[in-house]
């Protein structure tokens, strides 16, 4: 596949490649561009261009042709949930959800911002300004860059590309390395429905290479990163030299709290659904899973039990559970994770192996709040460390103990328990009687300390992808 740069689909102006390999048969399906810093260049000098003629469109004509791309995608949505599950490795059950997901994404950007009214300030408001009336309006930002990781592209790029076009801006997408075909034909689909070429267009390639090209870029006024943690301090300091507005969502280490009256049943089903969803490469995923001890043991029979029976293999079948790792050495990083946190003292009490990309889902028990597992190391994969504890105080204290600060979640019967603990921890999102795993489109979603900086969703995005100005009119009246 090609990118679109500029007005033009072509490679690499050095004709530089890169494969992408299905990860469940490690089969070479694609080849994409890996473009060079003049590539990114060119690609920013018509964004700019093209981002002062769209913005000229009015938000009806913008609303149109992005429900024209839901409607794109409604038609295409069997081959390309086949294509996100074949270049991801993702079941095509969980590939399907997340193509669904377009409609409800996109369409929920668009009313938000044909709603997104100017305020008006009046006259006599404040002493002095009798006579004089303020509009406040919203304006475009420009030219935002938006770099989207491997694990969630559809739905990433439905929280930053949908929201960046009706605010009037031009927006160049970075897609992972690893997995970049769906968003390329999504670019594709976009062209269909209308939004014209340089307003949007695609770069695929290294990311430290194109990625930091873009945020360094002066005529970049956006990038939104969603990302490691040590990109986004990266792409921070990079687009801080000429003041780039940023939006990074990083890493997490999500901490699951299960009381002593809280609900078995319902705890195994939010681990399940939380933390092996995609293979555990969720950012929002919990990670470590503080359990009372009087119920830890409880909780490793069960969900040891469960996990016995999730179907592990062919990511194109309906009827498996779970796939491989994104690539080989993202499920040789987890191996030695675990290696490294038994030999710390844990114990496996199932799984512990991988088979090329696959990593079997493992439960370790006898974690302690010392081990690194436990504090910032955060395993990108379907491993459960089980944490016992005896009083909440010390479960708030372990939760609370990591660098990150993404999101958080407590399983009690107890709801003003829950909600005076979801007060406490340290972190963006925290969910009572759920997994962290929770991201709703309208949501402010965002971590905070290591995980990020701003907000994502139908509540916040428009207005990070903007700019305000204040129309004042002096002695009117």
């Amino acid at each position: 596949m090609k990118n679109l740069i500029g007005y033009e689909w072509k490679e690499a102006s050095n004709g530089a490649k890169i494969e992408v390999v299905n990860p469940a048969k490690q089969e070479i399906i694609a080849t994409v561009p890996n473009v060079t810093p003049e590539d990114v260049d060119e690609a920013v000098k018509v964004a700019k261009i093209e981002q002062k003629k769209w913005s000229k469109r009015p938000i009806h004509e913008r609303a149109d042709i992005l429900y024209r791309f839901v409607d794109l995608v409604e038609r295409d949505k069997e081959s390309l949930a086949k294509l996100l599950s074949d270049e991801t490795g993702k079941p095509i059950k969980e590939a399907i959800a997340e193509i669904a997901n377009v409609k409800i994404g996109v369409r929920a950007f668009v009313e938000r911002a044909k709603h997104l009214y100017g305020e008006y300030i009046p006259a006599g408001t404040e002493a002095g300004q009798e006579s004089t009336i303020q509009i406040v309006t919203r304006e475009p930002i420009g030219v935002v860059a938006a770099i989207i990781p491997f694990n969630f592209p559809s739905d990433l790029f439905c929280q930053k590309v949908p929201p960046a076009l009706m605010m009037g801006n031009s927006i160049i997408v970075k897609p992972s390395n690893y997995n970049p075909l769906t968003l390329i034909e999504y670019v594709k689909l976009m062209l269909e429905a209308g939004v014209p070429a340089g307003c949007i267009q695609v770069l695929t390639g290294d990311g430290p290479i194109v990625g930091q090209a873009l945020a360094a870029h002066p005529d970049v006024h956006l990038v939104s990163l969603t990302g490691s943690t040590a990109a986004g301090i990266q792409t921070m300091g990079t687009a801080s030299k000429h003041l780039a507005h940023i939006m990074l969502e990083l890493g997490g280490n999500d901490a699951f709290l299960f009381l002593e009256d809280g609900d078995m049943d319902l705890a195994v089903k939010e681990t399940i659904w939380g933390r092996l969803y995609n293979g555990g490469q969720v950012c929002c995923a919990s990670k470590r899973f503080l359990i009372h001890n009087s119920r830890k043991q409880e909780f490793i029979d069960r969900m040891k039990e469960v996990i016995s029976k999730l179907k592990i293999g062919d990511p194109s079948k309906m009827e498996t559970d779970m796939g491989p790792m994104i690539n080989l050495n993202a499920a040789k990083r987890i191996e030695e994770q675990v290696n490294q946190t038994v030999a710390a003292g844990a114990t496996i009490i199932c799984g512990g192996k991988r088979e090329d990309a696959y990593y079997e889902p493992t439960i370790l028990d006898n974690v302690t709040k010392e081990m690194d597992i436990a504090k910032d190391m955060e395993v990108f994969g379907p491993v459960i460390p089980v944490i016992g504890f005896d009083n909440v105080e010390d479960a708030i204290e372990i939760a609370n103990q990591s660098s990150f600060g993404l999101c958080g979640c407590v399983i009690t019967k107890d709801y003003k328990k829950g909600m005076q603990i979801a007060a406490r921890l340290e972190c963006g999102g925290a969910v009572v009687n759920g997994s962290s795993f929770y991201r709703a489109f309208e949501m402010p979603f965002g971590g905070w300390k290591n995980s990020g900086i701003g907000n994502e969703g139908v509540l916040t995005t428009l207005q990070e992808m903007s700019r305000i100005k204040t129309i004042v009119l002096k002695n009117i009246l």
